[in-house]
């Protein structure tokens, strides 16, 4: 049966309903995320006048997001706190050498979800990225030419992550 004829509440997931969690950013100053991918590596194999390929292993691609930059709360701050967090420090001084980790980044960045949701406002989807941190920031561009927000592009790079759905099943991905 379709999902346009299913008396059961069955519809398509939507473009526009969706949150993004991230700690520290208020979520209506997110304009766009994308949403975790994968990449399966190949082998391949030649034998005779044959090639045969085999799966590989899984690759994790970035995520990024779009985010408009108000004055208050200031969305640029947060990020760039989010990034001294991570350990990163402007070499004042010869005595200065932290630098950043792992640890550190992913508990600067804290646990990143995106929910979809149904026209009622409930996730219908919920992906948890593991071990997250800041991978870029693109703080925008300035223009005399066009009355535009100022707009933020962050890009996160991630172990994996995992997926629950409300129909399709619990813990998707999960180890």
């Amino acid at each position: 049966m379709a999902f346009w004829s299913d008396a059961s509440g069955g519809e398509p997931k939507r473009a526009y309903r969706w949150i993004l969690d991230v700690d520290g950013i208020q979520a209506y100053t997110i304009k766009k995320v994308s949403k975790p991918s994968f990449t399966v590596s190949e082998s391949e194999h030649q034998f005779i006048n044959h090639t045969y390929y085999y799966p590989g292993r899984v690759t994790w691609n970035t995520i990024s997001f779009t985010l408009v930059d108000p004055i208050n709360p200031d969305v640029s701050a947060a990020l760039i706190k989010k990034v001294v967090a991570s350990g990163y420090k402007p070499a004042d001084k010869e005595t200065d050498t932290k630098t950043m980790n792992k640890k550190d980044s992913t508990s600067a960045l804290g646990e990143i979800k995106i929910e979809q949701l149904n026209s009622d406002g409930s996730p219908v989807e919920t992906w948890t990225l593991k071990n997250a941190w800041i991978k870029d920031v693109k703080f925008g561009d300035l223009d005399y030419t066009t009355d535009d927000m100022v707009e933020i592009e962050v890009e996160v790079r991630y172990d994996y992550a995992t997926c629950d759905t409300t129909f399709g099943g619990s813990g998707l991905f999960k180890p």
